[in-house]
């Protein structure tokens, strides 16, 4: 089983704010809502790669 870690991103203000664990194979990419610290509320977050 691959696992790697990728990073959710807010939307609204591009911080990569949460790193998580995920299965990389035939998977799609993670699309949460989670507490952004910024805007102090919450909001989606899209999986990015760190580059």
């Amino acid at each position: 089983m691959a696992r790697e870690f990728v990073w959710l991103e807010c939307t609204e203000t591009g911080l990569r704010n949460y790193r998580v664990n995920k299965e990389t194979r035939g998977t799609e990419r993670l699309e949460l809502k989670k507490y952004c610290s910024k805007l102090r509320k919450h909001t989606t977050h899209k999986e990015s790669r760190k580059k």
